[in-house]
């Protein structure tokens, strides 16, 4: 009978093959050169764009009058624990999120889409840290793929991706079933251990070659998807992966100004709030639109 961390293991490598099953490019007509199998890896929020990509998605909708402040506290509880547990129950971190997702059951994937695109256009397009999307195009000059790899939803991502022009997404997947969301997950968040085995598993199916990517994060989380790349990169780091990138003698980036980097020490379940309440706005779209 298979062992606790066998199971745990597979969930893992589940989520993440179905994060990589999800992996559309958006943009499939990069010319390729550079160094032959090199891709970029970027994780979003903090790294591609300042804050939670969830998080201004829940203004946009706040704004536009989708959801109300009941909507939002209901799910920042949930995501609140999410934050919480650190990683150390993917169960709960899982059961958080469906939690969530019970606000979009029944409704249209393309409906959330079409308002995260109005949302991106509106709130978010201006939030992307310049230095982090210049360090991208490098690799698109270069003929080298660059994905977003994000605990946010696929779809949020994807769009993420296209507006700034970039190859694809890596996300959470919600399942859905004739384009309706069934308000459960596909495997666990895209979060931690998770997001290595998606980049394993998109390497797999594109014929990458892990030690020759690269891979971006400003968060100590997301050690696994750097560890599994030859070119591990700190942008913005939080002070665990700074250590580690300094131990290592990765690339480190700080985009922050002062004024930022300050608020950037906000405890860690402060902004699981936020993120949670942006969540919140994403799933309770579909109940009032």
């Amino acid at each position: 009978m298979p062992t606790k961390l066998a199971r745990l293991r597979s969930r893992y490598r589940k989520t993440g093959e179905a994060a990589a099953e999800q992996a559309t490019a958006v943009d499939p007509d990069i010319e390729p050169g550079g160094t032959p199998g090199a891709a970029a890896f970027f994780d979003i929020d903090n790294t591609v764009m300042h804050g939670s990509s969830m998080f201004h998605f829940a203004r946009g909708a706040a704004s536009r009058g989708l959801i109300d402040a009941g909507d939002i506290a209901r799910f920042a509880i949930a995501q609140l624990r999410f934050s919480l547990l650190g990683g150390e129950n993917m169960d709960e971190m899982a059961e958080a999120v469906e939690a969530g997702l019970a606000f979009v059951k029944g409704r249209s994937v393309d409906e959330i889409v079409s308002l995260g695109e109005d949302v991106f256009d509106d709130t978010i397009n201006d939030k992307m840290w310049t230095g982090t999307v210049s360090l991208a195009q490098r690799h698109l000059d270069a003929g080298e793929p660059v994905w977003l790899v994000s605990a946010t939803p696929v779809e949020i991502g994807q769009i993420l991706a296209e507006r700034l022009g970039f190859t694809g997404a890596l996300g959470t997947v919600a399942e859905s079933i004739d384009d309706h969301y069934t308000g459960h997950l596909v495997g666990y968040p895209l979060h931690g251990q998770s997001k290595a085995e998606a980049v394993r598993a998109l390497a797999r199916r594109e014929n990458y070659v892990l030690s020759e990517c690269w891979a971006y994060s400003d968060s100590a989380n997301d050690l696994p998807m750097l560890t599994t790349v030859g070119h591990p990169v700190a942008v913005n780091p939080d002070g665990d992966l700074k250590e580690q990138a300094r131990d290592n003698s990765w690339p480190i980036y700080n985009f922050r100004g002062k004024r930022t980097a300050k608020r950037a020490g906000v405890s860690a379940a402060v902004l699981a709030g936020l993120v949670a309440a942006g969540t919140a706005a994403g799933v309770a779209v579909g109940r009032r639109s």
